[in-house]
């Protein structure tokens, strides 16, 4: 059996700097209090199960409300970001803040900000119930509609009348956004804006994986459940046509998902260790 790894596998940019200012924390602890962990994470920083068991092991905490943060804390700012009124909210209660929000995250922020200044209405392509996409909406003041697929959008109908603007989550699927775009344009024409908010490390992998997928048999799909990015590089394997399994960790795997095929790909998500993976890769190539 022959296995082929994914150049791309692995922390993206924004994981990378969101756990290296969580590292950074560590490193300089400040004082505990009785009531509270020296360190908080507004939401689990990143969507990997088990860098967040080991970073619950050295003393972070991780909060969802920030009614539940006392004076004094410090509250990390997750890699997806948090909508505004909640940043506000924890500042509110004295906590100091570190935000650690994607770089990417925070351009898309920002981009659809200044168009929801114009009183344009935001049309975003994304998971309603991912965080960022949660924290995406609360820059959109003028309104906005959400939708996961071209199907739903389509199904939404979005009427003539406001002035809308196309955006999307960070770790969306692009051929499937460049689709959507068409059918937006065609419905209504050159007042669309267009934002490009899909990261290039999104992507790179979505490629990869799309390229690898025509060359094996089999693939494996490495990452947490809860990652949407993850989620979408198993997709777009199968989209091509591939046979895929999606596992967080080596334990997952067995003999009988490989039998009889030649050759195997191996990708990850952004959020995903190089140690899980060089770990999956082992068991591979140990069957």
């Amino acid at each position: 059996m022959k296995l082929l790894r994914a150049q791309t596998a692995g922390f993206c940019m924004g994981v990378d700097l969101a756990l290296k200012k969580l590292a950074s924390l560590i490193d300089h602890p400040v004082e505990r209090t009785a009531s509270a962990p020296t360190i908080l994470t507004f939401g689990p920083i990143i969507h990997n199960p088990q860098v967040l068991e080991e970073y619950a092991a050295k003393g972070v905490g991780v909060v969802h409300d920030p009614a539940a943060i006392v004076a004094g804390a410090t509250v990390v700012i997750r890699a997806h970001g948090i909508p505004e009124p909640v940043r506000q909210a924890i500042k509110a209660r004295g906590a100091t803040i570190v935000d650690a929000t994607c770089p990417k995250v925070k351009k898309a922020q920002t981009l659809i900000s200044a168009q929801a200044r114009q009183g344009k209405v935001l049309l975003l392509f994304g998971e309603e119930d991912h965080p960022e996409v949660k924290g995406l909406l609360s820059y959109a003041t003028a309104g906005a509609h959400v939708f996961g697929s071209m199907a739903e959008i389509e199904g939404l109908d979005p009427p003539h009348g406001p002035t809308y603007f196309l955006a999307a989550q960070t770790t969306q699927d692009e051929q499937e956004f460049l689709r959507i775009r068409d059918y937006l344009r065609a419905r209504f024409g050159d007042g669309l804006t267009v934002l490009s908010t899909i990261c290039n490390a999104t992507v790179n992998r979505q490629q990869e994986a799309m390229d690898m997928a025509a060359l094996v048999d089999f693939m494996v799909v490495v990452g947490g459940r809860d990652s949407g990015n993850t989620r979408r590089l198993a997709q777009v394997a199968r989209a091509a046509g591939t046979d895929c399994v999606h596992v967080e960790t080596a334990d997952e795997l067995t003999p009988e998902m490989v039998a009889g095929k030649q050759t195997i790909g191996l990708t990850a998500g952004a959020s995903t260790p190089k140690k899980i993976i060089d770990r999956v890769q082992k068991v591979l190539e140990s069957f």
